[in-house]
């Protein structure tokens, strides 16, 4: 007849699967495809947050029709959208 299971059982089994998991090194652990990789074999580039900004701005500048002496509001909208942060626009 089989032996009844008690909690104690489950949980020293449960810690003992854990322990395996942790146990673990890194080169057996599934590797799974990253969505966010890229999917040709050209390197990645990091372009810097000010210049992503400053092409952003002018970007908003142009799409203004080049109408100058709104560059403050331009960049401030442009760092918005990059950091992804909103902008209080009463506050200045």
């Amino acid at each position: 007849m089989a032996k009844k299971r008690t909690k104690a059982d489950r949980s020293q089994r449960q810690t003992e699967q854990l322990e395996k998991r942790i146990d673990r090194r890194p080169d057996e652990i599934e590797k799974e495809p990253s969505t966010l990789a890229p999917k040709s074999d050209e390197p990645t580039v990091l372009i810097p947050i000010k210049q992503q900004i400053r092409q952003r701005a002018y970007e908003l500048y142009e799409q203004r029709g080049r109408d100058d002496g709104r560059d403050l509001d331009d960049w401030l909208q442009a760092e918005c959208e990059i950091k992804g942060t909103r902008a209080n626009a009463t506050a200045a």
